[in-house]
């Protein structure tokens, strides 16, 4: 059974860092593509960052391009998103998924394989 979590999420000052990690298990992971993806209130789930299978390619969106890193630890199976600069519009809960393939272009929710719960970042002004 493939399992997917998120951690690091939290409540942050504008300004500042967070760094969120994603485990999952039940999968050849090294076959994956991994992404995050975001969620505010009242919004749909949009694309942040994704990371092919041997990390060496990464793709994300203008809006958090510069400040956001993704990264993976293939030995660990696990995948990264280094925050900085965080600003109030980030507020929203991050999810990770893994999707199968090494295309990284691929910015669709429902496209994507495997979902975790989800965890929520807060940036206060």
């Amino acid at each position: 059974q493939v399992q997917v979590a998120e951690s690091g999420g939290g409540l942050v000052q504008a300004g500042g860092s967070l760094r969120l990690s994603c485990a999952a298990s039940g999968l050849t992971f090294g076959s994956y593509t991994m992404g995050w993806f975001r969620q505010a209130p009242g919004k749909e789930r949009e694309f942040v960052a994704t990371i092919n299978w041997s990390g060496d390619s990464t793709y994300y969106a203008d809006s958090v391009k510069g400040r956001f890193t993704i990264s993976r630890g293939n030995a660990k199976n696990t995948v990264y998103l280094q925050m900085n600069s965080l600003k109030p519009e980030d507020t929203a809960v991050y999810y990770c998924a893994a999707r199968w393939g090494d295309t990284i272009v691929v910015v669709t929710p429902t496209r994507w394989n495997y979902w975790g719960q989800g965890t929520q970042v807060t940036v206060s002004s």
